[in-house]
């Protein structure tokens, strides 16, 4: 099972105009770490809203893009979902699902973890996390003290999927 990470507040909003809604640095260091020397799966559309459009570095770089044609340099592109679970099911690292809202969507089904800083706010967003809280076979299993980041509360909360071992 695979791992899906995020930032989303209440009404599980992620972004706005492919843009993260808020940037908190224990947020991004605790994303640094947890992917670094893994393997990150994104959509087109998240990579492009990444610092230049360049993957990040020391990590696998997979990317979903339904144009078969569509390259990045020092990243790995798949154009279907079969032919990217396949080639995840060899991997022996970790994969960290890292967005967007169908990203995420279509890959809930092969995760069993997701990490989520979750912010005490509510954003005008135009993309969103699946709602784990409505999803009957996941369950939240921890959560960290609440943060502060200015006037911003959050918690990092890990999610589980009911059954795993």
């Amino acid at each position: 099972m695979w791992n899906m990470i995020v930032s989303a507040d209440r009404n599980w909003g992620i972004g706005l105009k492919n843009r993260l809604l808020v940037q908190i640095p224990q947020d991004m260091q605790r994303f640094r770490e947890m992917t670094m020397g893994q393997i990150i799966v994104m959509g087109r559309k998240t990579l492009e809203s990444l610092p230049s459009g360049q993957i990040l570095k020391g990590r696998t770089n997979v990317i979903l893009s339904a144009s078969p044609s569509y390259s990045v340099q020092h990243g790995i592109v798949f154009s279907n979902l079969e032919e990217l679970t396949a080639w995840l099911k060899e991997q022996d690292k970790k994969v960290y699902v890292i967005g967007g809202e169908e990203i995420y969507r279509q890959l809930l089904p092969y995760c069993g973890r997701a990490f989520i800083t979750r912010i005490d706010y509510i954003y005008n967003a135009d993309a969103h996390f699946p709602n784990l809280d409505q999803e009957a076979d996941w369950e939240l299993v921890s959560e960290s003290e609440e943060q502060t980041y200015f006037d911003l509360l959050y918690t990092f909360q890990v999610y589980e999927r009911k059954g795993q071992e």
